[in-house]
């Protein structure tokens, strides 16, 4: 059963989300396309490039990401508190850069300031506007719609560019988050597209790693070849004007940093990597090396679990991921506010998850 969009995302929740778009048939629209030995990578870079404009607009982050050949992974952060601070003037500005032809109507309203009529409407519309500006849905829709419209103009067709609606899952707690990110950044070494992170073309680990190796007084041998690597290039002459949500800092977190500690989790992920590339279990021996102040052991989740979750979170979680506490009060809340399901009592998909990766 189809679910609106309201009843899958609840800011009263969590505020972040995992977000994915597949392209139709899940042809290889944005990578090598095997049917017409046409290469459409360039697609890539348009994902990358509108999504961080619209983050520029919306008071949404973006977490993380991977941009495959067939779908994209999104991990988002609504930031409810920026979108109340900014003045009515500020929402007005940040709305008719996304849609210009909007601007006509606030200012037919203004030009009629007098009639009290007008000045209800003008502050209904800018509040329905502020509302939308933290709305992943909208986000969404932004993003998928302008990159489809792009691509049948290059391809000389019509109909539809992505299967459907976007698929999204609540992140329910801070596990889950670190979980759901490594999950998006490992996408291409999983599918062997790649086989380091450097290599990760179109995710957003390779550019944390980019900004990290440009900040470099003294570049190691990766970094310069990362730097050099023509993958990268949209990157290094990038002039998005919004970053990725920065990770916490050791004794300099910034106060909108994610609750996670980014040396911690860049070695968590080249853990994960050896253990993909050797085909080897994660378990408490592999991510010895990490140290003990390793972000495993930091959120108190359990080393053999791991792997898994990595590999198969989309198979472990459904509408929402995170420890059996979480998901146990989500549920609650979805009944007591009287959404429309087919069974009230039917459990929440991931609690078994749950109990391998957090559990003792």
């Amino acid at each position: 059963m189809t679910r609106a969009r309201n009843q899958q995302v609840s800011l009263e929740d969590t505020p972040y989300y995992h977000c994915i778009s597949r392209c139709v048939r899940r042809a290889y629209l944005c990578g090598d396309d095997p049917l017409t030995s046409q290469n459409f990578d360039h697609r890539k870079g348009w994902l990358v490039q509108r999504m961080k404009w619209l983050a520029s607009q919306f008071a949404i982050d973006v977490c993380a990401y991977a941009v495959m050949s067939n779908h994209y992974h999104l991990v988002l952060g609504v930031n409810v508190a920026k979108a109340r601070s900014w003045s009515d003037d500020e929402v007005l500005a940040r709305w008719t850069k996304l849609f210009p032809r909007n601007a006509k109507l606030i200012e037919t309203l203004r030009l009629n300031s007098g009639s009290k009529k007008a000045v209800e409407l003008e502050t209904k519309t800018l509040a329905e506007w502020r509302e939308r500006l933290q709305d992943i849905s909208w986000f969404m829709r932004c993003l998928n719609e302008r990159i489809a419209r792009a691509a049948n103009r290059e391809d000389n067709c019509t109909g539809r560019f992505w299967e459907g609606r976007f698929k999204s899952q609540a992140l329910l707690d801070e596990r889950a988050l670190v979980t759901c990110m490594a999950y998006v950044d490992l996408n291409p070494i999983r599918a062997g597209v790649s086989d380091s992170l450097e290599a990760s073309d179109f995710t957003s680990i390779q550019e944390r790693l980019v900004r990290q190796a440009q900040r470099a007084k003294e570049p190691n041998y990766r970094q310069q070849r990362l730097l050099k690597r023509r993958n990268a290039r949209h990157l290094l002459k990038s002039k998005a004007p919004k970053q990725l949500r920065p990770l916490a800092e050791p004794g300099n977190r910034a106060q909108d940093a994610l609750p996670i500690d980014r040396s911690s989790y860049v070695a968590l992920l080249d853990a994960s990597v050896r253990a993909l590339r050797y085909e080897q279990t994660m378990d408490v021996e592999l991510l010895n090396p990490l140290g003990s102040h390793s972000l495993l052991s930091q959120l108190g989740m359990k080393g053999h679990g791991w792997l898994q979750a990595v590999t198969k979170f989309h198979r472990h979680y459904a509408l929402a991921a995170g420890s059996t506490d979480s998901l146990i009060a989500y549920q609650a809340r979805r009944v007591k506010s009287g959404e429309v399901m087919r069974s009230t009592t039917k459990w929440v998909r991931g609690t078994a998850a749950a109990k391998l990766l957090y559990e003792t």
